[in-house]
This record gives C-alpha cells, sequence and structure tokens, in this order.
C-alpha cells in the first residue's frame, strides 16, 4: 500500500472519530447545563481543555462564555479541530483516495460535509438536533466502513486512527473530570456530583453498558474503571489498546521474530501496562499522573506509526498537520 493511501485512510478516522466525540461532548454539555442547580459551574470552559485547545481558545475568544465555546467546537474556521474543519479534512483526504474507499463509504463524508457547508436549513435546526444529527452522520460512517471495506491494510489503517483517537479523548474527559472538576468533599455523593459522573458516562457514549455492568451507586472510581480498564467495552482504553496493537501486528509488513522495533515495543508495553494493573493502583499512584503519561504514550505511537508507515525515512523526522493530536 502506498504511504499517502495508509496516511489518509488513517487521518480520515482520526478526523471523523474527533468530529462525532466533539459533537457527542458539546451535546451532552448542553443538557447537563439546563440540569444544573443555580449558582453551580456551568459545563462548558471544561470541554476545552478536555479537547487539548485552551491556549487557541483563550487567544480567538479571551473570557469567552457558552456560545463562545460552542462555537469554537463546532464551527470556528480558525480552529482546525473544530467539527466542520474535522469534516472537510476527511472528506478531503476520501476525495484524494476515491479509487481506493467504497463508493458508499465516500458518498457518506462528501453528503455530511455539503450539509455543514451548505445546510442554512441544518444549521437553524436547535442546536440538539444539530449535533445530533454530526454524530449520526459520523456514525454512519463508521458503519458503512465496517460493511463495505475488505478487511485488507485499507481497513486496517482505518481502524488504527478509529482507535488511537478515541483512547485519547476518553482519558481527555476522564482527565478533566478528575483534575479541575472534583466537587469539594461536602459535594461528594451529591445530587450535582453524581449528575456530573452521568454526564460523563454520557459523554464517552458509556451511561448504558456501565449502568449494566455496574448495579450499585455511581462512584468516580467506577467510573474511571469502566472508561479506562472495562475489556469488553469499545470505547475504554484497556479495549482500544488492544485492539491496535492487534492491529499494528497485522499491518506490519516483516515482523522479525525476537527482535520488535520501536512501535511494537511501545504497543506492547502500552497495552500490558492498562491490560494487567487495577484501579486501586492506578488512584493512589495519581490517576491524572497516569493519564498524563498515557497521552504521551499515544502522542509517540502516533509519531512512530507516522515514521513507518507513511513518510519516506529521511522525511520521518517532521508531519505538520493541521490536526494533529495535542
Amino acid at each position: 500500500m502506498l504511504s499517502r493511501v495508509a496516511d489518509s485512510l488513517y487521518w480520515i478516522n482520526r478526523y471523523v472519530e474527533r468530529a462525532e466525540n466533539l459533537s457527542r461532548f458539546v451535546e451532552v454539555s448542553e443538557a447537563m447545563a439546563l440540569d444544573c442547580p443555580p449558582g453551580s459551574a456551568e459545563p462548558w470552559q471544561p470541554l476545552i481543555d478536555a479537547s487539548g485547545d485552551r491556549e487557541l481558545f483563550d487567544a480567538l475568544y479571551p473570557g469567552g462564555g457558552p456560545e463562545q465555546v460552542v462555537e469554537f467546537l463546532v464551527q470556528a474556521e480558525n480552529n482546525p479541530s473544530s467539527i466542520v474543519n474535522c469534516i472537510a479534512l476527511a472528506r478531503e483526504n476520501a476525495r484524494q483516495i476515491r479509487d481506493v474507499i467504497t463508493t458508499e463509504m465516500w458518498e457518506q463524508i462528501n453528503g455530511l460535509y455539503w450539509t455543514l457547508l451548505e445546510g442554512d436549513s441544518f444549521w437553524h435546526q436547535p442546536p440538539q438536533e444539530q449535533l445530533r444529527e454530526i454524530r449520526r452522520g459520523c456514525q454512519l460512517f463508521y458503519g458503512i466502513t465496517d460493511a463495505t471495506l475488505s478487511r485488507d491494510l485499507s481497513w486496517q489503517f482505518s481502524r488504527l486512527g478509529r482507535l488511537i483517537e478515541r483512547a485519547d479523548k476518553t482519558t481527555r474527559i476522564l482527565d478533566v473530570k478528575y483534575f479541575l472538576l472534583l466537587p469539594s468533599p461536602e459535594e461528594v455523593g451529591g445530587v450535582l456530583d453524581e449528575l456530573q459522573w452521568i454526564s460523563l458516562l454520557r459523554t464517552a457514549g458509556a451511561y448504558q453498558m456501565f449502568r449494566q455492568s455496574q448495579q450499585g451507586v455511581i462512584t468516580p472510581k467506577a467510573v474511571a474503571a469502566f472508561l479506562l480498564l472495562d475489556a469488553s467495552f469499545p470505547r475504554s482504553v484497556r479495549y482500544c489498546l488492544e485492539r491496535i496493537h492487534e492491529t499494528l501486528l497485522l499491518v506490519a509488513a516483516s515482523p522479525v521474530p525476537g527482535q520488535p522495533d520501536a512501535l511494537e515495543c511501545l504497543s506492547g508495553l502500552t497495552r500490558a501496562r492498562w491490560s494487567y494493573t487495577g484501579i486501586d493502583e492506578l488512584v493512589a499512584g495519581g490517576l491524572h499522573e497516569a493519564i498524563d503519561a498515557l497521552q504521551q504514550d499515544l502522542n509517540n505511537l502516533h509519531e512512530l506509526i507516522h515514521a513507518r508507515y507513511f513518510v519516506l525515512p529521511s522525511l520521518a523526522t517532521s508531519h505538520d498537520l493541521a490536526c494533529a493530536p495535542a
């Protein structure tokens, strides 16, 4: 497979996954803002920290409020990671490799792009309807990809991009809650505290599956354990890391037995670290620090994947993409 084709497939799915995650983040925050008791902190600013774009947001919208947060994450032209820009970048990558992806995949991403670009009626809908339609459009793209694309290298690179982006966003939204939104001692277990943890689960599309696996009271430790260490939930960090490692082994052109390279070593060690640890150990060692280390590992994985598969060795020292991971 040509490096540019693999690169495009990888980034198409990272961009679509990013747009889908952001649409859910904003959709859940819209609903939570309506339920927050008067005088409580609104759930908007933490979204900027979860997206990793605090510096850019503060530069574009000094002192920005809820409306500016939504504009920044959904439509802002100056934000490379806004939903509209992510879909545009995914569509441009798809356009360049139309002979590799299926017609159905192209029609879906192209249709979603034009809906956002020229859909005056779309942007006049209530915000919740806009976000729900974007989310469903992204999920439909996943389904079409899985249903129509052969399970060859094209599909493997597509899955790889989706999984890395998904693991990154799951860790970011959890880290924001733990590090920035932990309530004061008197609020622990209160109505607002429980509401925030429920909204976190819904942000990750995990509320119903969490309730099926945990019948008791919603606690921070139980939520963190589910989102980080559950072996079967497809958005948990552990699940994503295990699938990333499997995919990289399948993609490897000619692995040398007993001599894993830097990419295989990092993916294997990261998978093992998060598959064979407990939530008590993570919390005792500092959950924020553990998540920070994982995000660095994900960034390093991306750089190693890029250097190995997407560019010639002489060009592998840099990668200037508008939507590179934070």
